[in-house]
């Protein structure tokens, strides 16, 4: 189905999504994301992947209560679908059938070209 594929960023925020349970927000899933992947991330990028994630249906977001630390202003957090946890697994049972289909000797690089 067109769409529907996760790609690589998609899938870290999904699964952080999920880790961070039931307090999964832009915010927090940033920095999430950054602590676990050693890697910049803006917040842009975090709140694009989860309007797409969103969209094809593999999050849900609800608003959370209002609270004096954040101005009066309201969470946005988000939770995995079923839809979501499906995709989560198709893309493991691929990487995992191709991680057992790599032979002992691939990870040598020595067997090829002699370099």
């Amino acid at each position: 189905m067109k769409g529907t594929n996760l790609g690589e960023f998609e899938e870290l925020i999904l699964l952080v999504a999920g880790v961070l349970y039931p307090d999964a927000y832009g915010l927090s899933i940033r920095k999430e994301v950054m602590q676990q992947s050693e890697r910049s991330v803006a917040i842009g990028a975090v709140h694009a992947a989860l309007s797409r994630l969103e969209n094809k249906g593999y999050l849900k977001s609800h608003l959370a209560d209002a609270t004096h630390e954040r101005g009066g202003r309201r969470k946005k957090l988000f939770v995995i679908t079923s839809a979501g946890k499906r995709a989560l697994e198709k893309n493991r049972i691929l990487r995992n059938a191709l991680w057992n289909q790599i032979p002992e000797i691939a990870w040598t690089g020595l067997t090829y070209g002699g370099k």
